[in-house]
């Protein structure tokens, strides 16, 4: 029953959060707005979460905080709101080229689905061995249909998906994140979104002039795309003037090399960190 519950506030969130994407889709809302929305959708989630709100404290911090565990309360539950409204908004502001925003996610949710299948194998426990088969039932359909859209929004895409799609895709993995309790891990996930918001905040916050879109130029004489100073991560000068098609391309090795990091990260902090 428990995992009923769990499961229909999950659902209800991100059919709640698909609806406020089209909204934007059709409505243009600003985009301090949309740091909003995603915190009334979570709170189907939030309202329903009934497991525990504390943090293992890392090893090596243990002697200075006094604590191995320790009880955030209610400041858990909006640290999960905000996971939340970055996972929803930062799909969003890595995008603009053919299959970016849909090959972000498929590697994105890729990843999850093989940490939580390495999870199951991991542990005899049959309660640990359900709640992480759950999460793959969640992510099974994300990296499902999004699969068959990269076929019609890689380059040349006929098919162009909007906020509805990024807000979506970033809920679902939010709610997985949320509901599994390894933020961490997730985070570790959307490093190059991480990287990408970091690089962004000068132009988000308003201290830099910040264009609608802040997507590399075309250049007519070559063909390629050469980046522009505006901050964000498909502007990078290391990537040089490219193709849209070669630089999506290598914008998605960037978020599965950060993926295999996590894993990586994962493995060499184990036992020690935590």
């Amino acid at each position: 029953m428990q995992w009923l519950v769990k499961c229909n506030a999950a659902l209800a969130s991100i059919c709640f959060m698909i609806l406020l994407g089209f909204v934007d889709d059709v409505l243009d809302v600003p985009w301090r707005v949309k740091l909003l929305l995603p915190s009334f959708a979570t709170l189907p989630l939030l309202m329903a979460y009934a497991g525990h709100t504390t943090i293992i404290i890392p090893k090596p911090l243990i002697p200075y905080v006094g604590l191995e565990v320790l009880d955030l309360g209610w400041i858990y539950k909006l640290y999960m709101a905000l996971l939340a409204v970055f996972c929803t908004n930062f799909i969003n502001i890595h995008a603009g080229l053919n299959g970016l925003e849909v090959g972000q996610t498929i590697a994105i949710a890729f990843a999850i689905m093989v940490h939580n299948i390495m999870q199951i194998g991991a542990s005899s426990n049959p309660e640990y061995q359900h709640a992480h088969a759950f999460f793959v039932y969640l992510v099974q359909p994300l990296l499902a249909t999004s699969l068959a859209l990269l076929s019609y929004n890689r380059y040349p895409s006929s098919v162009f998906v909007g906020d509805t799609y990024t807000v979506f895709a970033g809920m679902t993995m939010a709610v997985i994140g949320i509901l599994g309790h390894y933020s961490e891990t997730l985070l570790v996930f959307f490093l190059p979104q991480v990287l990408n918001f970091l690089l962004s905040v000068p132009q988000l916050f308003g201290l830099v002039k910040c264009p609608r879109h802040r997507l590399p130029r075309f250049n007519p004489e070559t063909g390629l795309l050469t980046g522009t100073p505006d901050c964000a991560l498909v502007n990078l000068r290391i990537f040089g003037p490219k193709s849209e098609k070669s630089l999506c391309i290598h914008l998605l090795i960037v978020q599965a090399v950060g993926s295999c990091f996590c894993f990586l990260l994962r493995y060499l902090l184990a036992g020690w960190y935590k």
